[in-house]
């Protein structure tokens, strides 16, 4: 039994009204999302939050590799762990490089210090080690700059409300979804009507979040950073530079790491629409593992590279029933709160 397994989750105390945020920078720097400045449009959002809204001292510092230095952006997030005012922590935007942080981690500093911690794509290795590390429930959900979307927004940020504020939550998927670079033109924008759920093997199971960015949760394999795989619901989704090819060789790797085989359910994000990645496809790549067999795979869901996208948590409990072209998906903090 590995030491995760043993560990009992923190749950961090939830956020309200006159809670104060703090933006930092695990990846790229905050001047990478600048030139395409949507500050006001996050401002006035959380002002409807009620969150008060602060920064990391390095937060637009850049490099070559356009972010700060990994002294710099580990002293940001210590800092803003251990700050008694901070209730929540938000990545500002991805990028590449947030595994750099993790072998210069306080990890006794971030369990002492339980709370809410939240961002997706490249963010997906810190949410994920955290929680392996530490028990903290962490969260795989919208940046700083997500918030900065004028338009269709919703139901992004009442989804980030119900996992970063309540205890137990339901998922109806969307009706329409965006694909495209709203931050560069907030007026030129493209809605798509989606198509639900892609039931790619039917099922009914409940176990452990974890995942997210597939190719960067694959970065923990072989640090001792990863989440356990037995009994759990992985969550994958990739951005638009991956294709079919790319995402199956990445999911092989996955399945192929110790526990794999006790994975409970796999649950897959909207690709964006660059991958031209189909559901045949999918239903193709699934059908090659053996693994698989007998669980639920579900694809198409809201979460990843499109909007909206639902904020999971990791280290928390999902329910997942997919049947008859349908998919129910619950999330709680714990097992004993799920329907």
């Amino acid at each position: 039994m590995t030491e995760s397994s043993t560990r009992q989750t923190i749950v961090p105390a939830r956020l309200k009204a006159g809670d104060t945020l703090r933006a930092i920078a695990p990846s790229c720097s905050r001047t990478f999302v600048m030139e395409y400045d949507n500050t006001a449009w996050i401002n006035q959002r959380m002002e409807q939050l009620g969150f008060a809204l602060e920064f990391g001292v390095h937060i637009e510092a850049h490099d070559d590799f356009l972010s700060a230095p990994i002294a710099s952006r580990v002293a940001d997030l210590h800092a803003a762990f251990a700050d008694p005012q901070v209730n929540g922590i938000l990545s500002v935007i991805g990028g590449f490089n947030a595994n750099e942080l993790l072998p210069y981690l306080d990890w006794e500093l971030i369990a002492a210090n339980p709370k809410v911690f939240c961002g997706y794509s490249d963010f997906t290795v810190l949410a994920n080690a955290v929680h392996a590390k530490t028990g903290l429930l962490t969260y795989v959900g919208p940046h700083w700059s997500s918030f900065g979307m004028r338009d269709h927004f919703e139901p992004t940020g009442s989804w980030f409300s119900a996992a970063t504020g309540g205890e137990r939550w339901s998922i109806e998927p969307s009706e329409t979804y965006t694909d495209d670079l709203w931050f560069m033109d907030q007026d030129a924008r493209t809605v798509r009507d989606a198509d639900g759920p892609w039931v790619l093997r039917e099922g009914e199971a409940a176990g452990v979040v974890i995942g997210g960015n597939l190719c960067t949760f694959n970065l923990l394999a072989g640090t001792g950073l990863m989440p356990e795989l037995a009994g759990s619901v992985v969550f994958a989704e990739e951005d638009s530079g991956a294709d079919v090819h790319e995402f199956a060789r990445q999911l092989a790797s996955l399945l192929q790491q110790p526990g794999a085989e006790q994975i409970a359910a796999l649950a897959i994000g909207r690709f964006q629409q660059a991958s031209e990645i189909t559901r045949e496809q999918l239903e193709a790549l699934i059908a090659k593992f053996p693994v698989l067999a007998g669980k639920p795979v579900v694809a198409n869901l809201d979460f990843g590279h499109t909007s909206p996208m639902f904020t999971l948590p990791i280290g928390g409990w999902a329910r997942v029933e997919a049947a008859r072209g349908t998919c129910v998906l619950d999330f709680a903090h714990r097992r004993v709160d799920l329907p």
